[in-house]
């Protein structure tokens, strides 16, 4: 297999990022080539709201990103979400369609687009099928049926769906890039492929990746997405509370929570007086210190704890509490947020820990950060999807050459020569 460029453009509220990798046989990890991070104008609640300044802003990520990894971008996976992001559980039955010798591709296929054919209002479009578990014969619990025998085949299935206007003008942004789109991807669910463990998706675990404007939620039980929702608010609620609580400017806002979020802890003597200095930070407010106990306390916590009570409603409304042991994975930039991994173990009473990329070499000291999370799951979605394409296509090859039994030749033949017998 010779080397391919893969690359994954994450289009969020607060930030757009671009990061290109190669995949080749020597290496089982995309290798990072190049990678850039450019705050983000014209997005809102994950909805692009001026597609002119998205698309400004994703030239400049993407002019960055090539210029780093020295390849010109032509094809991406994108992440979306948002409210606009709906979800449900679908199956579909088909009988297997040569039972005497094994399930092929086709019938996972066929199986599949059964379990597609639903009921879709005309506004939204399918952007994600996600096999939960396969059925052979009533047999449950199935993750590969391929290979196996059978007459009946079922999946019960984890389907995805978004906004189609949301979706052509994303696609609209591209295609002025000169950028084809290889995939829409949920971004909770990119989150979880760079994230989580194999381990943690068996046991049952959430992935929680608080964004700027949303939340997205994707939720693993017996090793399969069972539940994902994006939620319309973020991290960008608490910067907006810090700005009304101590009448500042929201860029003055977010630098001090971004300054707060990075203390390891209060110092004796500043917990003795309550000061956090400021100077250094050069507001343009003139806001030289401020008190921890008013900020962390009194404007960020209560936010905090509102976000984590909405989170848990979410999961308690589907019955998912008592089904992922594992706990929450937090992902995102909120994941950053002074207070969260406390607040989200006492009011979810779930562990909980904070994300961290991985399965990517090469370039990833900027990248290995929660609010990252998303835009390396596209690679790694990428090369899965690269990956199941070559094994689809060497298996109907193999399957053709396993149906031409010699003695369905011989048949043939002698009927070939009975044709000229008059």
């Amino acid at each position: 297999m010779a080397d391919k460029i893969l690359c994954g453009i994450d289009i969020g509220s607060s930030k757009i990022a671009c990061i290109v990798a190669k995949i080749s046989e020597e290496e089982d990890q995309p290798r990072v080539l190049g990678f850039s991070s450019v705050p983000s104008r014209g997005v809102k609640k994950g909805q692009i709201v001026d597609i002119q300044q998205v698309t400004s802003v994703v030239e400049q990520a993407v002019e960055q990103c090539e210029r780093m990894a020295g390849t010109k971008i032509k094809k991406a996976y994108v992440s979306v979400g948002g409210p606009h992001i709906q979800s449900l559980n679908s199956q579909g039955v088909v009988a297997v369609s040569h039972p005497e010798v094994e399930i092929s591709n086709s019938d996972v296929a066929r199986v599949i687009e059964a379990a597609k054919a639903i009921s879709l209002s005309s506004t939204r479009e399918i952007i994600e099928v996600v096999p939960r578990e396969y059925i052979v014969d009533g047999q449950s619990g199935i993750k590969n049926p391929l290979g196996m025998s059978g007459v009946r085949l079922e999946v019960n299935t984890h389907i995805v769906t978004a906004s189609v206007t949301n979706l052509r003008n994303i696609e609209r942004c591209a295609s002025d890039l000169g950028i084809e789109i290889q995939g829409y991807v949920f971004s909770g669910l990119s989150s979880s492929i760079a994230t989580l463990s194999e381990t943690e998706k068996e046991l049952g675990v959430a992935l929680v990746d608080i964004g700027g404007g949303k939340i997205d939620l994707a939720v693993y039980v017996d090793g399969a997405l069972t539940h994902s929702v994006s939620l319309p608010f973020g991290a960008r609620h608490i910067t907006n509370d810090i700005a009304v609580g101590l009448r500042i400017a929201l860029d003055s806002a977010e630098k001090i929570k971004i300054h707060l979020s990075g203390l390891k802890g209060v110092s004796d003597k500043d917990k003795k007086s309550d000061d956090i200095d400021l100077a250094r930070l050069q507001l343009a407010d003139d806001l030289k210190s401020i008190s921890y106990k008013t900020v962390v306390d009194g404007i960020i916590k209560p936010r905090l704890e509102e976000i984590f009570e909405s989170i848990y409603k979410e999961l308690d409304d589907h019955d998912l509490i008592a089904r992922i042991p594992s706990g929450l994975v937090v992902a995102g930039g909120g994941a950053m947020t002074v207070g969260a991994l406390e607040i989200s173990k006492r009011l979810v009473g779930l562990p909980a820990r904070i994300a961290t990329p991985q399965y990517v070499t090469g370039l990833i000291d900027e990248v290995t950060y929660p609010q990252y999370s998303s835009v390396v799951g596209l690679l790694i979605y990428g090369k899965d999807e690269d990956f199941e394409e070559q094994q689809l296509n060497l298996k109907d090859f193999d399957k053709i050459f396993r149906n031409l039994s010699v003695q369905g030749s011989v048949k043939r033949v002698r009927d070939l020569f009975k044709s000229f017998i008059p």
